[in-house]
């Protein structure tokens, strides 16, 4: 049976008349008479009573008449829905991301790109970059935005932003009096630190700046969230080096000190599988770009 089929069948079982259905279609009588013929072997049963005065529905033909407009509508809204995906105007969209990229401009990127497509479903995960990478090649995310460069040659990535690290402390310590600290001053600090599970190349950036300084740090906590150092020194638990744009998290209790000297870079990258383009997801990641562009802008 193919939808050809049921399309003739549909038109016939509306006109109940062979010519008019045939110019209906735009075909003539024979290939229609062929065609429901076939529909009717292909079903094994009768579905129209014909002869020289009416062409009338069998009790079978009434059954499949209903399922058979429904069918049709059904394969007409797939395609419409396959166009529309495929023009970027629908779908779904599956995004993981890195927490410090709620202070990177994705929400804002989010709004416009949603207000945009308003029938694109969006689904957000905080994810590590570890394990988004491992998301993507499972195709359970369409794009990520990871920490780390590091791909297998499955998928794709860019990079979206650099941007240095900045000391983060507890704003009644001692150092925070200081407007710019060197990385040397954080000698002898508890330190709140990226787990290596979490981001394997946070933590070892962190450890090299330490080192790069003549000391390693005296780590007293581990987490997998960059919001939850913050967080934790902000109570007092340790001292840490954080992206710069977590500078806008705003948690009562944390202040943040540049450093006076040139340090590895936190980097932020949009990663998705290699194939053919989604639309959506690169729509998105331009918004993300163009978000960043402005902030960078705002703040020269």
């Amino acid at each position: 049976m193919e939808l050809r089929h049921l399309r003739y069948f549909s038109v016939l079982a509306e006109e109940l008349h062979f010519g008019r259905a045939a110019r209906r279609l735009s075909i003539s009588q024979p290939p229609l008479s062929v065609a429901i013929r076939q529909l009717e072997e292909s079903v094994g049963a009768r579905l129209f009573e014909r002869n020289s005065k009416e062409v009338r529905l069998t009790h079978a033909g009434e059954a499949l008449r209903i399922s058979a407009r429904r069918l049709l509508l059904q394969a007409e809204e797939a395609a419409l829905e396959a166009r529309d995906v495929a023009s970027g105007s629908a779908g779904r969209l599956r995004i993981g991301f890195v927490g410090a990229m709620l202070y990177r401009g994705l929400p804002q990127a989010l709004r416009a790109f949603q207000a945009r497509h308003p029938a694109v479903r969006i689904t957000l995960a905080e994810l590590n970059s570890g394990v988004q990478i491992a998301e993507l090649l499972h195709d359970r995310l369409d794009l990520g935005f990871v920490h780390t460069s590091r791909m297998p040659p499955e998928l794709q990535h860019r990079l979206l932003l650099s941007e240095p690290f900045v000391c983060c402390l507890p704003s009644g310590h001692a150092l925070a009096r200081k407007r710019v600290l060197a990385p040397a001053d954080l000698r002898n600090q508890p330190f709140v630190l990226f787990s290596r599970e979490a981001s394997p190349d946070y933590h070892e950036r962190i450890l090299s700046i330490c080192a790069d300084a003549g000391f390693l740090p005296e780590v007293r906590h581990e987490v997998r969230h960059w919001l939850a150092v913050v967080s934790l020194v902000s109570q007092g638990m340790g001292v840490a080096l954080v992206p710069q744009a977590m500078r806008h998290s705003a948690l009562r209790g944390a202040v943040f000190r540049p450093l006076d000297r040139d340090v590895a870079q936190s980097e932020a990258y949009g990663v998705w599988r290699s194939g053919p383009p989604n639309v959506l997801a690169e729509r998105l990641l331009q918004g993300v770009e163009e978000s960043l562009a402005t902030e960078a802008r705002s703040q020269a």
